[in-house]
């Protein structure tokens, strides 16, 4: 019980606030996040066997606890808490928490998820700048805040780093928790920044970061080549590279944030310039014509918040 007070002590100050519990299994840490008195817990778990478990726990709390019987991947968080909670974002974030405890075998599909929430202001993100407490393999947790010339620095470094700010808070040993993992558990907190440093959209980025990491041990333009069918690929390829002023015998862990940023606000250009060029996967080996005859023209692009800042006022 200390730890799961640990972890939800990390999370802040909850008392009179709104918390999402995901994955609280037996209810260990939903018993901890009661103790701090929130206004509202709703809890979502997907194993209907813990159901009488956590009814129990919830009957003795005179409505604070809702339970919901769910797959979080596909749950509307949106949809729970009252709307004049709600923030700007560029305000003080909201009264509002997500903690979790999930599979490893979920967890990093889900921060995926919701980082493109946080992007798009969507979800738990409806609030405002929601607060994320969430646990990973120790290993995941490292690439989340692995830094430049990391070995392991990858493409979930840069769309968490770019986003939020990501922290580590404390390292669970796996002897400590029930049943036993072969690894420790890192308990990680992601607070949203007001103003992304990459403003375009997540699509976008993730789809560039995943091609820039493809070969992420080799030159760095060997993965920018694979975003672009061959007639475009040489010229496509050193074009981002010299208008971002990034040298082409760099790998991806080399780059910064903010260089990755300048690479993709020249891969956005040349998709808008080149029909469907976007939807351009070179593993389906289709021609690209084909591409450009069932697939819309232009990628997709973020829609202006009140707190975006246009990093570029002219082509660099």
């Amino acid at each position: 019980m200390n730890l799961t007070r640990k972890l939800v002590r990390t999370a802040g100050n909850l008392e009179g606030n709104y918390v999402c519990e995901v994955g609280p299994g037996p209810g260990g840490i939903t018993r901890a996040i009661l103790e701090q008195n929130p206004k509202k817990l709703v809890v979502i778990e997907k194993d209907s066997r813990f159901l009488p478990t956590l009814e129990l726990i919830a009957e003795s709390t005179g409505g604070i606890m809702d339970i919901r019987i769910a797959d979080v991947m596909k749950y509307q968080i949106e949809a729970e808490f009252p709307a004049d909670v709600k923030r700007e974002w560029i305000e003080e974030p909201p009264p509002v928490h997500v903690i979790g405890n999930l599979p490893f075998n979920v967890s990093t599909y889900l921060i995926i998820k919701w980082l493109r929430a946080m992007s798009l202001q969507e979800g738990p993100f409806a609030y405002g700048r929601t607060l994320l407490t969430l646990t990973f393999q120790k290993e995941v947790g490292e690439r989340m805040l692995a830094p430049i010339f990391s070995r392991q620095r990858c493409r979930l470094s840069v769309m968490c780093q770019y986003l939020s700010d990501v922290k580590r808070k404390f390292i669970i040993p796996g002897r400590a928790c029930v049943p036993s993992p072969d690894v420790d558990v890192a308990v990680m907190q992601f607070q949203p920044k007001v103003t992304p440093i990459i403003s375009h959209h997540f699509d976008l980025v993730e789809k560039f970061c995943r091609h820039l990491f493809h070969y992420r041990n080799k030159y760095c333009i060997r993965g920018i080549e694979t975003l672009f069918p061959d007639s475009l690929k040489k010229d496509f390829s050193h074009e981002i590279l010299r208008f971002a002023r990034v040298s082409p015998k760099l790998t991806a862990p080399d780059l910064t944030v903010e260089e990755i940023r300048d690479m993709c606000k020249i891969y956005e250009e040349q998709c808008l310039r080149v029909p469907s060029l976007f939807y351009y996967d070179y593993r389906q080996r289709k021609d690209f014509e084909e591409v450009q005859r069932n697939c819309p023209a232009e990628p997709p692009l973020m829609k202006q918040f009140s707190s975006n800042v246009e990093i570029f006022s002219e082509r660099l």
